[in-house]
């Protein structure tokens, strides 16, 4: 896997992966940055959260669970010093949907941040990851 960065102007950046997708990165002003774009520790945090999300969607649908909405809401605690690597992130998975079995959604969440999420996986053992679980009914 390769990509590539570069600068814009200032601390903002431009980022371009090998499968040609681009994104911009940016920074606090009193850094040097615009504000205009996530920081990297934002896209970190947003990796994170794509990475568990796709593995428990994938896992879900072969357990052939029914909802109809899913997300993760993720929260990371970082260091006050240098390296201010995140000490803890917290994953707040929300499901929308009618009898949700509880211990499949537990058993696809542990799966991914255990064995399939390699986003989480190069996170430990540093980042201390925990979760939390909410399941709306409806539709």
């Amino acid at each position: 896997m390769k990509v590539k960065v570069k600068k814009i102007e200032g601390l903002k950046l431009a980022g371009q992966s090998a499968s040609n997708h681009s994104i911009v990165l940016d920074t606090k002003k009193h850094v040097g940055g615009f504000e205009s774009a996530p920081s990297p520790m934002e896209y970190l945090l947003m990796a994170l959260g794509g990475c568990t999300l796709m593995d428990v969607i994938s896992i879900l649908d072969k357990m052939k669970v029914n909802y109809y909405d899913i997300e993760v809401e993720v929260e990371g605690k970082r260091r006050n010093e240098h390296p201010k690597y995140f000490e803890e992130v917290i994953l707040n998975y929300i499901l929308k949907g009618n009898n949700i079995e509880i211990d499949k959604l537990e058993k696809a969440i542990n799966l991914s941040l255990d064995k399939y999420c390699s986003v989480s996986n190069n996170l430990k053992p540093k980042t201390k990851i925990s979760y939390n679980i909410k399941i709306i009914k409806g539709e």
